[in-house]
């Protein structure tokens, strides 16, 4: 697979991902509540990663690409903490006071990325460590936070089945092996391991738009919703 392949890979990656970002903010459009906000930072995050990366693969000059793969780096992994916060305290009862540290944790999370921007953007650069040694720690950090949501959404399936949303965790489940895709080809060079992660993330995001369709665009849904506000 060469570059333009990967290049146009990561597009899409990115499209869809911005698209589910725009379906998932419709929750929080109509009711105006904080607990809905993580869905929407979450894929936006995974498709600015996403693009940080196509960048990396599109420039020649070495520093301009170390940077873009620190960026797509942390990003990655803060989408994957947007996502996971989410689905933790979507558990909760809607109370005040959890609402109120849902908020701040999330306010720590967009806080947290921006610092993340400023040491690998503004000069003087902060010696880094060996990128390759983070991006295996990384990619183990975000595969287990996959892991959670998708056994978070499989637990609230089994409470309480809904047919919208039922191949959300499966959608979560092929993200996390996507991530563990990456981490063999990180330890072996494994070619099969590169693409099929490639080809594993684009299933998942298009699980997740089939999933966020039915949930949030629908004319039935999209009532509901209203109905909620």
């Amino acid at each position: 697979m060469n570059n333009l392949g990967l290049i146009a890979i990561e597009a899409i990656s990115a499209t869809l991902a911005f698209t589910l970002a725009r379906f998932m903010l419709k929750p929080y459009e109509y009711t105006r509540e904080s607990r809905y906000l993580g869905l929407p930072l979450g894929f936006a995050s995974l498709g600015a990663s996403y693009i940080f990366m196509g960048a990396a693969l599109s420039f020649s000059e070495p520093f301009i690409i170390e940077q873009m793969k620190w960026l797509q780096l942390f990003t990655g992994a803060y989408a994957f903490a947007f996502l996971a916060t989410t689905y933790y305290f979507s558990q909760k009862a809607p109370k005040r006071n959890i609402n109120l540290l849902l908020q701040t944790l999330l306010s720590l999370l967009v806080l947290g990325l921006v610092i993340s921007y400023l040491i690998v953007l503004v000069p003087p650069t902060f010696a880094l460590p060996s990128y390759k040694v983070v991006d295996e720690y990384f990619r183990i950090f975000n595969m287990i936070l996959a892991i959670y949501i998708a056994i978070c959404t499989l637990r609230y399936h089994a409470l309480k089945p809904d047919p919208k949303t039922i191949l959300a965790p499966l959608g979560y489940a092929l993200l996390a092996f996507s991530q563990y895709s990456l981490l063999i080809w990180s330890f072996d060079s494994s070619f099969s391991a590169f693409v099929g992660a490639h080809i594993i993330r684009l299933a998942s995001l298009l699980v997740f738009f089939f999933v966020s369709y039915k949930a949030f665009i629908t004319p039935q849904t999209a009532d509901i919703w209203k109905r909620c506000s």
